[in-house]
């Protein structure tokens, strides 16, 4: 990741270092918490910001009196962006640490490295991270946007507003894969043709030979779902080469880590997202929360989407946990099964039972000096997607990560 990206994380330096033991330990009656986060390594731009807003998540609710009388302790390990760690702490915090509730992953391998060790262990997990959809299982919860929530959305605006002739360009893994799937389908729903789909491993960061590829297919929009620090130089190569200029752009990822403070206006102006948050949205519940944001950590420059989902995941586990009046994960699943919401700074958050999903506000959006300008909203967006494969209310057992086929 590069030193640009860096300087917008300013305010990362609160937290106390790359955690390799427990953040701390408390009374033995305590609530423990786990967390399995990137906040160092080649992802530590989504990792810092998430796990600063965990911590803002306990110390509020600690600061109102825990959960149930009960203080939360923090157990944080920090796997270095090294997918082998997932796997090894996630063993760390069932086994050694019995926490009562594990909260983490980025990549959606990442995801399926801890996913099962705690449906083994039966700790209640819970993944707040935008994601390609499909996974089907009673331990976890999921709280990101998925592709029927945004893309759905997106794509119809986006080809409004460039044309129907669309390149796709995509992370070589099974999010930018199905994604990309999912791309293909609201292309050819909106009467539109998809002229070419390119995929890239994560460490790809040369993409001259793919600007040559793109103007000559001469498409009349670029939809990217590329991935992390090295794809963030396709943007900064496409803008240097005058593109940006001539073929508009939407994306399915650029900016849940703040990616649209790291290129300049003058690269990111016109592009398209859409997502469950921005800063820009002067709503009562984003205002206080950028305000406690920047009181504990000097401003709220490093807020995005991504820590957003993974605070108002933290607040989703928290209201299941008070209306069971326990942490058992039995009762805990019962209780958020019941349909329970929070609302935090994307807006009201609402368990979908059926598929341990998130119902969530969707806005599009687009760069403009360095932030996400709001156009329109589409309030309480159903996960579609997963509910057409996945009904843990008749098939509990169930434990897939369903691709579903068009």
């Amino acid at each position: 990741m590069t030193m640009d990206r860096r300087q917008f994380l300013t305010a990362t330096a609160a937290i106390a270092g790359a955690s390799m033991l427990p953040f701390s330990v408390g009374a033995a009656d305590n609530i423990k918490f786990g967390s399995i986060m990137d906040t160092s390594g080649g992802f530590d731009a989504y990792g810092k910001p998430m796990d600063m807003a965990m911590r803002l998540a306990i110390d509020e609710i600690n600061a109102n009196g825990g959960l149930n009388g009960s203080q939360i302790d923090i157990n944080a390990y920090d796997t270095q962006s090294d997918m082998a760690l997932y796997t090894q702490y996630a063993q760390q915090l069932t086994r050694q640490d019995e926490v009562d509730v594990v909260h983490g992953g980025i990549l959606s391998a990442s995801r399926e490295a801890i996913r099962q060790i705690m449906r083994k262990s039966k700790t209640l997990y819970f993944y707040n991270v935008l994601y390609e959809g499909g996974v089907c299982d009673r331990n976890i919860f999921i709280n990101g946007v998925t592709p029927a929530q945004q893309v759905e959305v997106l794509i119809p605006y986006a080809m409004k507003k460039a044309g129907k002739k669309v390149y796709v360009l995509a992370a070589d893994y099974n999010y930018g894969q199905i994604t990309a799937k999912w791309i293909e389908k609201y292309i050819a729903d909106n009467g539109g043709e998809t002229v070419a789909v390119d995929f890239f491993p994560l460490d790809v960061s040369d993409f001259g030979s793919t600007i040559a590829k793109i103007q000559a297919a001469d498409p009349d929009l670029i939809v990217a779902s590329l991935v992390g620090g090295a794809h963030l130089s396709f943007f900064r190569q496409w803008a240097a080469a005058g593109m940006n200029k001539k073929i508009p752009m939407a994306s399915t990822t650029l900016g849940v880590g703040n990616e649209h403070k790291v290129l300049t206006a003058e690269e990111g102006d016109g592009i398209m997202v859409a997502y469950n948050y921005s800063q820009e949205l002067e709503t009562p519940e984003n205002i206080a929360f950028k305000k406690k944001w920047a009181d504990a950590y000097g401003d709220a420059n490093s807020i995005h989407e991504i820590a957003v989902s993974h605070y108002q995941g933290i607040l989703t586990w928290a209201e299941g946990v008070r209306q069971a009046g326990s942490t058992n994960r039995d009762d805990v699943l019962s209780a958020l099964e019941t349909g329970i919401s929070i609302t935090g700074p994307g807006g009201v958050v609402t368990v979908d039972p059926k598929t341990h999903h998130a119902v969530l506000d969707v806005h599009i959006m687009e760069f403009e000096g360095q932030k996400m300008k709001v156009i329109e909203t589409f309030t309480q967006r159903q996960p579609i997607d997963t509910q057409a494969v996945c009904d843990l209310a008749a098939n509990p057992d169930d434990n897939t990560q369903y691709e579903i086929k068009f």
